[in-house]
């Protein structure tokens, strides 16, 4: 394939799931933890009614798989028929053996989580060959940098802006006698200086963070880039702003705001048991708080209120919801019935799983979006991109990894118009 038909191809795609997302933005722009009754419950009656039916097992087996879950509702939303097709990315998983060869070993991983050390063998296997030196983008104390250097036999210079974690990495570098320097930079910083005929990476890089790779990296015509995105509402914008000119220009283009976009990360795949039990239980105690202040107040409006800490669970659902009224200046009577609103946080919980079991259908496609609009942008600039998945989401839900190599020395923007 040409790169004009690479770029053709990606830019496409981006505008078929852009009208598609476009087409069902009813569907998942609502939040039911929010709202309780989204608003395509009057329009998708048989359908809302066939989600509040599901059992607790079947809604752990739909929710781990999202096509069988889509072919269920397409049967009263057609639409979601096309699902499969467009959430599809080609798999870059080498052999086992040659991920396990890509991973640091345990007694070489000082300092870095098990499936931290899984996640940078499998993103370095995915990238062979590696070619140039390496540019580690918000690299915290270089785990992903050892990892790299280790396979290339190049070396890597790590950014990263914690001071502390930055002596830490080259502690450890020397240590182990790593290729690796990490420097203390703020990679947002205007004066950032980008090293000539190197290969910028970054994994799970933050929004504005990666964002800021792909523009500099591209100005400074780096010969590849590859990167493995994550947490897409982390930026300083409200609304999502396209890097492409080409999807900008779009004229039906999705407008994405912050809340928006967490829906792309909303996923606990690789959190332990224990997490998903206390993350269930206040979620259950915020909605039964939220029903008593909305019984309070006479305002039937969500109510936010600030993180809790899981240690305090065991003082149980009234010190929260006390503590949840403090935060908000409310009252709460002498008499409230603090079991009737936990049962109802139980029942709204139950309702808003199931509720958004539909809405979680529309994470990876909302994920793809963003990142097609980061493959034509790299388009534009005279890239040729590949995406697809390096791990699979047992490891983690942040699995893509677009892998841009530069082909020519005139952006594409300038020399065709397609």
């Amino acid at each position: 394939m040409s790169v004009v038909e690479c770029a053709e191809s990606h830019y496409l795609r981006w505008q078929k799931l852009n009208d598609w997302l476009v087409q069902h933005q009813a569907l998942w722009q609502s939040a039911p933890f929010i709202e309780p009754i989204p608003a395509w419950v009057q329009s998708f009656p048989e359908l809302a009614c066939r989600v509040t039916a599901l059992t607790e097992a079947e809604c752990d087996e739909l929710d781990g798989e999202p096509e069988t879950l889509a072919n269920m509702a397409s049967q009263y939303v057609p639409g979601l028929a096309l699902f499969s097709q467009i959430a599809h990315l080609p798999t870059f998983f080498s052999e086992s053996e040659d991920i396990a060869a890509a991973t640091l070993p345990e007694v070489r991983a000082t300092d870095m989580p098990g499936r931290k050390r899984e996640q940078a063998g499998a993103f370095a296997a995915a990238l062979k060959p590696l070619q140039q030196p390496i540019l580690d983008w918000c690299c915290g104390k270089g785990h992903l940098s050892r990892t790299l250097a280790a396979q290339s036999h190049k070396s890597v210079k790590g950014y990263e802006w914690n001071p502390e974690l930055v002596a830490g990495g080259n502690v450890l570098a020397i240590h182990f006698a790593d290729a690796v320097q990490i420097h203390c930079q703020d990679v947002m910083a205007d004066n950032l200086p980008m090293p000539a005929n190197t290969h910028g990476v970054a994994l799970h890089a933050c929004g504005d963070l990666h964002r800021q790779l792909l523009r500099r990296g591209a100005a400074a015509a780096l010969p590849r880039l590859s990167l493995s995105p994550c947490c897409y509402h982390l930026t300083v914008n409200g609304a999502y702003q396209t890097l492409s000119e080409r999807t900008a220009a779009h004229e039906n283009k999705l407008r994405p705001n912050r809340n928006d976009l967490r829906l792309a990360v909303r996923e606990t795949v690789t959190a332990p048991a224990r997490v998903r039990t206390q993350t269930r239980l206040l979620n259950q105690w915020r909605l039964g708080f939220d029903g008593l202040q909305r019984a309070l107040g006479g305002m039937d409006q969500y109510l936010p209120v600030p993180s809790y800490s899981p240690r305090l669970i065991q003082k149980g659902f009234p010190a929260f919801c006390r503590w949840a009224a403090g935060k908000k200046q409310l009252c709460l009577p002498e008499n409230t019935d603090f079991d009737h609103w936990l049962a109802h946080g139980v029942r709204r919980h139950r309702d808003v799983r199931r509720y958004e079991l539909i809405r979680h259908l529309f994470r990876r496609p909302l994920e793809l979006w963003l990142v097609l609009d980061y493959a034509v942008f790299l388009e534009e600039q005279g890239y040729r991109v590949r995406l697809g998945r390096f791990c699979a989401r047992s490891l983690t839900p942040r699995n893509i990894l677009l892998d841009a190599v530069r082909v020519c020395g005139t952006p594409l923007s300038q020399h065709t118009r397609l």
